[in-house]
């Protein structure tokens, strides 16, 4: 996915909505931050999930990370493949590194995201 046609939450979340369903994914930033991943932590399917709140974690040799929800919703799918293959964060986490995807349940959470010049702004003010 292009990052321009994506929102961001302030945590380092992606969402790319499409008919109701958002696909999530963490950005090209965070994992540079975290550096080396050891292991990721993913809800089951049909987890109601809340924006701004915790759906998993991921952890890396520096630390344990939450991964929020940038959405209101219910999981519908989950990245299987992830926990195998972490490297995908890290090579495409924009693509075959999604995470999640989520039936939205409320459009009210997605006026709260930013858009890829916004969380760039934001992630040069974390500096």
């Amino acid at each position: 996915m292009d990052p321009k046609q994506l929102n961001y939450a302030e945590t380092h979340e992606w969402v790319f909505v499409e008919n109701g369903i958002a696909t999530v994914g963490i950005t090209s930033h965070a994992v540079e931050l975290l550096t080396d991943l050891t292991y990721i932590e993913l809800p089951a399917v049909g987890t109601k999930v809340s924006a701004g709140r915790p759906f998993g974690e991921v952890e890396s040799v520096k630390a344990t990370s939450d991964l929020y929800s940038p959405v209101d919703g219910e999981v519908i799918e989950v990245n299987t493949t992830l926990p195998d293959r972490l490297g995908l964060l890290n090579t495409d986490p924009y693509g075959e590194g999604w995470i999640i995807k989520v039936r939205v349940s409320s459009e009210d959470s997605l006026k709260k995201l930013m858009d890829l010049e916004a969380y760039q702004q934001q992630i040069a003010g974390q500096g």
